[in-house]
């Protein structure tokens, strides 16, 4: 019988049935594995399971180890910049990453967001529950001002799978929409361009040695004053300091983020200072995880096992 590990059950929501997975050998599940425990907990697995888990060489079993690496690991996501991926293939560790499963969830709150922003819901909310809209009596408050989204110019940088899936409907709202692709494809523009011709940015690219840092204190001061930037992508595809020193100062009339480079942020993070301003939303990793997307991503994931099984090559990205 196939031994399966799943090493953080607990980043995949307790309303997610794993029972699926019984049927495809002894299952052994851990909410959480801290970084000491991975390599004790890995050795001798046929599979894998993880999300957010970081696997190198020091949590790879030693060489010569007598119950040996584990066969495959399926990655609960599509990103997998938290696998080393050359020390997998030292020790012959297969990796299967799932694609394309989260993209309308992702997609749904990415337009929560930039939609939450222009129109300032949560101080408009804020005012009624405060007491504030009561006390003023007036029948309705129009400050802040807020504007129509149609006919804004609406960017996206990264337009796979999940950033196509903004621009479908950001068109469908009235907006002008720039995309900016890492392969050109006649279409989409440079990145200056949808910088500086922007409203509204939505950052939805993978992170890469090319894509880290992507938006920096040089890409902030192309853009228009008070634009409004949500990213959707790897916290490191920006300068988190550059964006929050843009929101201190007013160059960024919004911020939306659901995704940090030290997950979950500090008090020392940049944004710890400025996560309560109103015309800040920062979500905590959720982006991906509507039910119906981590039931695909299950499924995708026991697709991929049961391929490695078989002998085929399925979603792999160590190939």
């Amino acid at each position: 019988m196939k031994k399966i590990v799943v090493l953080d059950a607990g980043t995949l929501g307790d309303d997610l049935s794993l029972l699926p997975l019984e049927a495809e050998g002894e299952v052994t599940v851990y909410q959480t594995s801290p970084p000491e425990t991975v390599r004790e907990r890995i050795t001798g697995a046929d599979a894998v399971i993880l999300n957010k888990v970081k696997i190198g060489e020091a949590q790879l079993p030693e060489e010569g180890a007598p119950a040996g690496s584990p066969g495959i690991i399926c990655v609960a996501a599509t990103g997998f910049d938290n696998i080393d991926l050359d020390a997998c293939r030292r020790h012959g560790v297969a990796v299967a990453n799932v694609r394309g499963y989260s993209s309308e969830s992702v997609m749904q709150v990415t337009v929560g967001l930039v939609l939450s922003l222009i129109t300032h819901l949560p101080t408009y909310c804020r005012a009624t529950a405060d007491g504030s809209y009561t006390a003023g009596g007036n029948a309705n408050m129009l400050v802040p001002a807020y504007r129509e989204i149609s006919g804004l110019t609406w960017g996206v940088v990264g337009a796979g799978k999940i950033g196509s899936r903004v621009a479908d409907v950001a068109r469908a709202l009235g907006c002008r929409v720039l995309t900016n692709r890492r392969t050109p494809d006649g279409v989409s523009v440079d990145l200056d361009t949808l910088l500086r011709e922007s409203d509204i940015i939505t950052v939805h690219t993978p992170l890469t040695p090319e894509t880290r840092g992507l938006i920096g204190e040089r890409e902030l001061s192309l853009m228009k004053d008070g634009v409004i930037l949500v990213n959707m992508a790897r916290g490191a595809v920006t300068d988190e300091a550059a964006v929050a020193a843009a929101v201190a100062s007013g160059k960024l009339g919004a911020l939306g983020c659901d995704v940090y480079s030290v997950e979950p942020f500090p008090e020392s993070h940049p944004y710890y200072s400025i996560r309560d301003r109103e015309n800040v939303l920062l979500t905590p990793h959720m982006s991906w995880g509507a039910y119906e997307a981590r039931a695909r991503c299950l499924d995708e994931m026991i697709l991929n096992m049961r391929a490695f099984f078989a002998g085929d090559k399925r979603n792999r990205v160590d190939c």
